[in-house]
């Protein structure tokens, strides 16, 4: 039996038959700006979705269409001390953490805007899907304070150089650049998004269950571990997925159809 669905102050979640989840900033500012209250609505929302047996895959977006999410909030970063910094951004460490440790597959939906610590949200997601009017951008230095956290991350997704680019700018490039750098896996046009998501999340929603949580795990391990580590995980992983009925049940299909080519 499925858990209700409880109510979060700035995240809506919902949830479709296959399982696939939304989780989606609600009453932010126009452009889904992350506020600490927002920050921390959203972590308890990823959290919570995480403890979900029946989850197959989350969809992160923002309201509306103007941006995924324009930045942290910069009113607040403003007032801010030495302390109160840190514990700021440790907030929003905490919900990049909470994104990144979900145990299915994590799609951004991201049109407009994309920028600081939304495109560290969007990295810590495991596919990007963007529409051609996305706008990505570190601009933390423009505003006299490094980009951190979940930046971390970019090096590895897009390069050693354009991630200089990036944060030693603080320009914004369109979703073809970020298409070429490989943020992005896949561009849509403009009010085609939902379309390319649905296309993503489908075959992940029909594949087993155990098995692309067991294959995001790996993927997870594999990004910190020794290649030598990695080949041993996943024999071990190989083997567990046998002591489930997953492979016998999704190999039926083809079995029967090799045994009984002339069945429609």
């Amino acid at each position: 039996m499925t858990a209700p669905v409880p109510t979060f102050a700035h995240a809506l979640v919902t949830r479709d038959g296959r399982g696939v989840y939304t989780l989606q900033i609600h009453d932010a500012k126009s452009l889904n700006i992350l506020a600490s209250t927002v920050t921390l609505s959203l972590t308890e929302a990823a959290r919570w979705i995480a403890a979900q047996e029946d989850a197959r895959a989350v969809v992160i977006r923002g309201s509306g269409e103007r941006a995924f999410v324009g930045g942290a909030n910069i009113y607040e970063m403003a007032e801010l001390d030495p302390q109160g910094a840190r514990e700021f951004i440790t907030r929003l460490r905490d919900l990049c953490d909470a994104v990144a440790a979900i145990p299915v597959p994590t799609i951004a939906r991201i049109p407009g805007f994309c920028l600081g610590a939304g495109m560290e949200l969007a990295a810590a997601c495991d596919i990007r899907l963007g529409a051609t009017d996305a706008v990505f951008g570190m601009p933390e230095v423009r505003v006299g304070i490094p980009s951190v956290i979940h930046a971390v991350l970019l090096p590895a997704i897009i390069g050693p150089g354009p991630t200089n680019w990036l944060l030693l700018t603080g320009e914004t490039v369109d979703a073809a650049q970020a298409l070429q750098w490989g943020f992005l896996e896949f561009v849509s046009e403009t009010g085609a998004l939902d379309a390319l998501v649905e296309r993503t999340v489908a075959p992940i929603a029909e594949s087993g269950p155990i098995a692309v949580r067991s294959q995001k795990a790996l993927l997870r391990y594999w990004s910190e571990s020794t290649v030598e580590a990695g080949l041993d995980r996943s024999v071990a992983a190989f083997g567990e997925a046998f002591t489930t009925d997953e492979p016998r049940r999704y190999m039926a299909p083809f079995v029967n159809r090799k045994k009984h080519p002339e069945a429609k």
